[in-house]
């Protein structure tokens, strides 16, 4: 049986979407901490620490699936078959986040 791995998580990309903001959202004083180029680790199902609970909620299945071994998701969608790049579930300020396996066994 093959080890769990650990998964690379790195923040590619932030959008804002200033005109849904000043629409819909209430205001708040802050909002994300996630910078671009930002990498975290994860080690099977701990949520890296500095990472965002609600990033972790939407991210945490791939990252599962890519630590246990899964690979080619949605048949061939991403160039790296032992990737993905999924985003958060902030419709105001999403945030792209690639997922890689490593080739490092969890611990």
């Amino acid at each position: 049986m093959d080890k769990i791995k650990k998964v690379r998580i790195t923040v590619k990309r932030k959008a804002c979407y200033s005109d849904l903001i000043e629409e819909y959202e209430n205001p708040i004083e802050h909002a994300c901490d996630m910078q671009t180029g930002a990498v975290f680790t994860a080690n099977g199902w701990q949520k890296p620490e500095g990472l965002c609970d609600s990033a972790w909620e939407t991210l945490s299945p791939f990252v599962m699936a890519l630590a246990h071994g899964a690979e080619n998701f949605y048949d061939g969608w991403m160039k790296n078959s032992r990737s993905a790049m999924i985003s958060c579930n902030d419709g105001f300020r999403p945030v792209s986040f690639l997922l890689e396996a490593t080739d490092e066994d969890a611990g």
